[in-house]
């Protein structure tokens, strides 16, 4: 007798785990079809999409569904977005459903870009017309993320999703610190784009905006490269929209958005900054004891001066050499 349970007891036992199994695999409720929409963020773990979809209900059963993927070999197949999915299907038509691709799209800007290489990315990745983008955009308030965007959206529809992560990340808080300094929010935005292009780390912003802010306040011009490359506009040799080596005829280059031959700031933002460039405006100071700047030839280190003399001299010996 000891020996029949020996060999009955673990078949009644895988018998049950099958069915346990396969009851798992069941759909939630046959009759509901009704639709929801099921997020996956990027770089969330299989573990945490599992039990997700489980506290969705949208699955019977986790560890049915964590085996059914398993042994699909589907476990790094599943997409980061957003998934259409209801009670009525099974697991095996969810699991296929979050390897098919999403809804929408992952698109990530970095920061600085102008809106025309914006409108690049979104032509090749969402097939946005490049000319309506373009001309439907702000730029400068084009804040630079990653974005899940519908793939059939619209350019009024991304339009207005650029604008609703700025007037998110451009807090109140911000808006009462620009009017502290007598700024306009198309002002810190504007200054923010020349810093994104002019320093990199966040120290050397800041100082790099307190210098934009005495010279704007005494008169002088800004004398800065990036809103002459932002005026010469696209490259057709290097197929860039930013020109490397600057040339004297290019810092004449007839633009208002020439700061070398034009005082003040230029007539809107060159770019698109990120929050970095733009704490750094806010966090500025006309007091700063600098007036010149200059950054190394491999653009790692920036360096400073009070007069056109050490300027001169620090050209001479980090630039020239």
């Amino acid at each position: 007798m000891k020996n029949i349970l020996r060999v009955v007891i673990p078949i009644v036992l895988v018998f049950f785990a099958f069915i346990y199994y396969r009851e798992g695999l069941l759909p939630v409720n046959a009759l509901n079809k009704t639709s929801k929409i099921f997020v996956i963020e990027r770089g969330t773990p299989v573990q945490t999409i599992v039990k997700n979809l489980y506290k969705e209900n949208l699955i019977r059963n986790e560890i049915s569904f964590y085996i059914l993927i398993k042994l699909k070999g589907i476990g790094n197949s599943l997409q980061a977005g957003d998934f259409r999915l209801n009670q009525s299907m099974s697991a095996s038509q969810v699991a296929v459903a979050l390897t098919k691709g999403s809804l929408d799209v992952w698109v990530t800007f970095i920061e600085g870009l102008r809106k025309e290489e914006i409108a690049q990315i979104l032509a090749e990745k969402l097939s946005i017309p490049t000319v309506e983008f373009i001309t439907a955009a702000q730029e400068g308030f084009l804040f630079p993320d990653t974005y899940l965007i519908p793939k059939d959206a619209t350019v009024e529809t991304v339009v207005l999703i650029f604008k609703n992560n700025f007037d998110r990340k451009y807090t109140n808080q911000m808006k009462d610190l620009a009017k502290q300094k007598e700024l306009t929010d198309s002002q810190v935005v504007t200054l923010a784009s020349l810093v994104e292009r002019e320093a990199k780390s966040y120290p050397d912003r800041v100082r790099v905006a307190s210098i934009m802010l005495r010279r704007l306040a005494m008169g002088m011009k800004l004398d800065i490269d990036a809103t002459v490359q932002y005026a010469l506009g696209y490259q057709n040799a290097t197929h860039t929209w930013w020109k490397k080596n600057l040339t004297r005829v290019d810092l004449t280059v007839d633009s208002p958005y020439n700061t070398y031959t034009r005082a003040g700031l230029p007539p809107g933002p060159i770019g698109n900054p990120g929050l970095s460039a733009i704490n750094a405006v806010l966090e500025a100071s006309s007091s700063t004891p600098y007036l010149f700047y200059i950054s190394n030839r491999d653009g790692t280190e920036m360096h400073y001066a009070s007069t056109i003399k050490e300027h001169n001299q620090n050209i001479a010996q980090y630039l020239r050499r």
